[in-house]
């Protein structure tokens, strides 16, 4: 994952950019099978350890998915960390610190 908060006031604001490949289960290969789905089922951020934010996600979502989300009471120097946990159990955790 690709994490960048910045500072702005008492807010800081968070965008990450996921690499998942997202597959909905209704797609087909090349020799007709269809493509088992696969895709982020739940996504999570704390700030400095605490829980700021929680989404649950379906196959709808694009592949290599952005999210964007705003962080009240946040200043450079905090920690942010994202987690993605999808279908399969495979999970993911990245942090970055707010700038």
């Amino acid at each position: 994952m690709r994490i960048r908060a910045q500072a702005a006031g008492d807010k800081a604001t968070v965008r990450v950019l996921m690499q998942h490949e997202m597959e909905t289960g209704q797609r087909k290969d090349a020799a007709g099978k269809i493509i088992p789905a696969w895709f982020i089922q739940e996504v999570s951020a704390t700030h400095n350890g605490k829980p700021v934010f929680s989404a649950q996600w379906g196959p709808a979502i694009s592949k290599n998915p952005f999210l964007q989300f705003t962080i009240k009471g946040a200043k450079a120097g905090d920690k942010v960390a994202v987690t993605w946990l999808d279908n399969r159990g495979e999970k993911r955790t990245d942090e970055a610190v707010i700038a």
